[in-house]
C-alpha cells in the first residue's frame, strides 16, 4: 500500500472550502452579478471583498473554529455573511426566523455560538432584543443601522478590513455547518455538515441541473434551509447569478422573472399554483427559462401541464434532507407519464440509495422498505447527540425514516414517512397515497391525511383539506372522488375543510400539529 505525507503546501492546494467557491468565481466573473437583491446588484468580485472583509473582522473578534449564529431574512448581507463565515474558518449555525423565541435561545445556546448576525428587523421583534441581550454575545447587526450601541452592523464590521483571502487552514472534513431540524417531537437536532459534505452535494447539483455560468435561479426559498442554501452556493461555484426575495408576491415574482430572465425557477407547488394563477402581473415572460424546480410536495399533474404550457417542459422534482445535502434524487414528471407523483425518480450523483428492512438486508426492486443513502453528501453527525447519530447511521447508510420501493424500471416510488403510515383495520395506508389522489381533484389547492384513533380501526383516515378559492366541493364529492381512484380501506372516513394548513418556513407540512390538535377527532365523532 503507498503510504504518502502530505506536506502544508499539498494540503493547501488541495483543500476543499466552501469560502473558496466565491473567490475563485470572482477571479473568472468579477463583474458579473453574483446577487440581485431589490435594487441592489451585487458582482461576484463586490462579494468576494465584503465576505473577506467580513471573514477578517470575525477573526480579529472571535477567531476560528468557532459557531456563528445567524438570524437573518434573504438578503444580500446574509450571503455576504455566510461566505464570510466559511472563508474564516468558522461554523455557520443559521437558525430559522420563524421559531418561536424560547426555541431560537435553546438553538443558540445548544449550538455553544460564540457570535450572532441578526437583521435589525428581526432583533427588534417582540422577545428577541433581552434573548439576545441574556445571551451576552458580539452581535452584528444586517439590513440598515441599528439602536443598540453594543452591536456593530455589518457595514462597520467591513470598515478598515484587508479584502484579501484569510489564510486560514481549512480541512475538508472540518465542520462548516451546524443547522438545525424543525424538531416535531421534541427539541431540534443540530445537524453537523462537513466542507467536503456541502461541496459534495454542490458539485453534484452543478451535474444533475446542468449549472453555468449564464444561468439566472431565483431564490424565493429561506437561505436558513438547506435546500436554498445549497442553491446559492452551487451558483457561487459556477458563477451563476441569484434573484433573491424575501417573501413570496406572486406578481412581483413575475416580475423579477421576467425582469432579470430567470433561467432557473425553484418553489413549492403552491408557489407554482399562485404565480401562474396571478393577474396582478400582465406581462409575465419565460422565455429564458429552461427548468422549473419543486419540492417538499408532489405536484398534480394539472398543474405540471400548466407549467409545461407556461414556462417550461423541463421540470424535475428534488428531494434532500438536512443530515444529506440536497438533492439526493430527481424525477422528472413529463418524461415518466406512467409514474404518479409520488415517485422521487433517480438518485443525483453525490450519492447511493437503497432499500433496506429493519435488519440491515438491502431489498431487491418491487420490496418495500426504508429508503436510505450514502455518500459524501451525509451529514458528520448530529452535535451532542452520538446516539441519535449511531442510529441515524446504523449499517453504514443513512436512514431516511422514509418507506419506499424500486419499481421494474429502477425509479424510486416515495410511499410515505414511517411515521405517517396509517395502521387501519389491519391494512397499511400510505397517507402520500391518498393526498395525491385528492389532489387531482380540481377544486383542491392543499391536503394532508393521516390516521387519528379509531375505536373500531385502530386509525382512521382521515383528510384536512384546503379548497381553491371559490371552490365549494363537499365531503361527499371528495370521498366519491377517492373511491374511484383508491381501495376501499384507503378512503378516508372523514374529510374535514380548513384555512390553511400548518406549515413550516419552507412550506413542509406539519402533521404532527393536527395530529396533536385531533387526537380525539373519532371519540367527538362517535359519542
Amino acid at each position: 500500500m503507498i503510504e504518502m505525507q502530505l506536506s502544508p503546501q499539498a494540503r493547501r492546494m488541495r483543500r476543499i472550502a466552501l469560502g473558496d467557491l466565491v473567490y475563485r468565481s470572482a477571479k473568472t466573473f468579477g463583474a458579473r452579478n453574483a446577487v440581485v437583491d431589490g435594487d441592489l446588484r451585487l458582482s461576484y468580485a463586490e462579494l468576494d471583498a465584503r465576505s473577506s472583509q467580513f471573514a477578517h473582522y470575525l477573526l480579529a473578534r472571535v477567531g476560528s473554529g468557532r459557531q456563528i449564529g445567524m438570524l437573518c431574512a434573504n438578503s444580500a448581507d446574509m450571503l455576504v455573511a455566510v461566505n464570510g463565515i466559511h472563508k474564516s474558518g468558522n461554523v455557520w449555525v443559521p437558525v430559522n426566523t420563524k421559531l418561536e423565541p424560547q426555541t431560537i435561545d435553546y438553538v443558540l445556546r445548544h449550538a455553544e455560538v460564540s457570535c450572532v448576525v441578526v437583521d435589525e428587523a428581526i432583533r427588534t421583534q417582540a422577545g428577541m432584543a433581552p434573548l439576545l441581550e441574556a445571551l451576552g454575545l458580539p452581535l452584528v447587526v444586517t439590513m440598515g443601522d441599528t439602536a443598540d450601541r453594543s452591536a456593530v452592523t455589518l457595514a462597520q464590521s467591513l470598515q478598515g478590513r484587508g479584502t484579501d483571502l484569510p489564510e486560514v487552514e481549512i480541512d475538508g472534513e472540518q465542520p462548516a455547518l451546524l443547522m438545525y431540524t424543525s424538531g416535531t417531537t421534541g427539541n431540534p437536532k443540530g445537524v453537523v455538515h462537513s466542507h467536503l459534505s456541502v461541496y459534495s452535494a454542490i458539485m453534484g447539483n452543478i451535474a444533475n441541473f446542468g449549472l453555468t455560468h449564464k444561468d439566472v435561479i431565483t431564490g424565493l426559498l429561506p437561505l436558513f434551509h438547506c435546500a436554498q442554501h445549497v442553491l446559492a452556493a452551487s451558483a457561487c461555484a459556477i458563477g451563476a447569478s441569484m434573484v433573491l426575495a424575501r417573501a413570496f408576491i406572486p406578481g412581483e415574482i413575475a416580475r423579477l422573472a421576467t425582469e432579470d430572465k430567470v433561467t432557473i425557477f425553484v418553489g413549492l407547488p403552491m408557489m407554482y399554483a399562485a404565480l401562474l394563477a396571478d393577474k396582478t402581473y400582465t406581462t409575465p415572460d419565460y422565455s429564458a427559462m429552461r427548468l422549473c424546480i419543486y419540492a417538499m410536495a408532489p405536484m398534480p399533474q394539472p398543474l405540471i401541464k400548466t407549467i409545461a404550457a407556461k414556462m417550461t417542459p423541463h421540470i424535475l422534482l428534488a428531494t434532500g434532507q438536512t443530515e444529506i445535502y440536497p438533492i439526493t434524487m430527481s424525477f422528472d414528471a413529463l418524461a415518466n407519464p406512467g409514474r404518479d407523483a409520488n415517485y422521487w425518480g433517480l438518485s443525483g450523483v453525490a450519492c447511493e440509495t437503497a432499500i433496506m428492512d429493519d435488519d440491515g438486508n438491502l431489498l431487491s426492486h418491487g420490496q418495500v422498505g426504508e429508503i436510505v443513502h450514502r455518500g459524501p453528501n451525509v451529514m458528520l453527525g448530529y452535535f451532542k447527540d452520538p446516539h441519535a447519530t449511531a442510529a441515524a447511521q446504523k449499517f453504514g447508510w443513512h436512514h431516511t425514516g422514509d418507506l419506499g420501493m424500486f419499481d421494474g424500471g429502477g425509479q424510486m416510488l416515495f410511499l410515505d414517512r414511517k411515521k405517517d403510515m396509517i395502521k387501519s383495520g389491519g391494512e397499511n395506508v400510505a397517507s402520500v397515497k391518498v393526498e395525491a389522489a385528492i389532489l387531482a381533484h380540481p377544486d383542491v389547492a392543499g391536503v394532508a391525511v393521516l390516521g387519528l384513533p379509531h375505536p373500531r380501526w385502530s386509525e382512521a383516515v382521515c383528510a384536512f383539506v384546503v379548497r381553491k378559492p371559490g371552490a365549494a366541493c363537499d365531503e361527499a364529492v371528495i370521498i366519491e372522488h377517492c373511491r374511484s381512484r383508491l381501495g376501499g380501506f384507503e378512503v378516508p372516513k372523514a374529510v374535514r375543510f380548513v384555512d390553511a394548513l400548518p406549515a413550516t418556513a419552507t412550506g413542509k407540512i406539519q402533521k404532527h400539529m393536527l395530529r396533536q390538535a385531533h387526537s380525539h377527532f373519532w371519540d367527538k365523532e362517535t359519542a
